[in-house]
């Protein structure tokens, strides 16, 4: 089951979100020392309160049994939306839960009224790239920022 989140939601959500992008960051020698930013290691209660309700961000969780295992959130800006954090707990992957988020925030995104979906990766992550060109989205480019030891590679999809 995929529902809006509330505040209360926000420390299941924070655990998802990092343990999600852990196994991102321990793949590919992404740690705190070199990429504080990092989402694995960025990621409390004080920033998800700064993206529900200063960027007024909608957040979803996917719920197993009342148990969160999934979560994204949209950044919504004109008519284009930005796909946030999409994760799945590691041990819940493989199920489709991750097809079914990114599925629902489409929908989602088109019933805010937008056109377009984007999205950021890390560029490495051939898998996860495949993946989402699986799904439809296109690659759009690359940035090397000095902030983090990877690149970032970006994608969107029209809704």
């Amino acid at each position: 089951m995929i529902r809006k989140l509330t505040e209360s939601d926000f420390a299941e959500a924070v655990t998802v979100i990092c343990k999600s992008f852990m196994t991102v960051a321990e793949e590919f020698n992404i740690t705190k020392d070199n990429a504080p930013a990092f989402t694995a290691f960025a990621t409390d209660e004080t920033k998800l309160g700064t993206w529900m309700f200063d960027q007024k961000r909608p957040m979803y969780g996917y719920f197993d049994n009342g148990k969160m295992v999934g979560y994204y959130n949209l950044m919504i800006k004109d008519r284009e939306c930005e796909l946030g954090s999409l994760s799945v707990l590691p041990e819940y992957r493989h199920k489709r839960i991750g097809h079914n988020l990114l599925e629902d925030s489409l929908s989602k995104a088109s019933g805010y009224g937008c056109t377009i979906m984007k999205l950021s990766i890390v560029e490495e992550n051939r898998v996860l790239r495949k993946w989402y060109e699986d799904q439809g989205f296109v690659h759009t480019g690359t940035v090397k920022y000095d902030f983090f030891p990877f690149t970032c590679g970006y994608l969107e999809k029209e809704l």
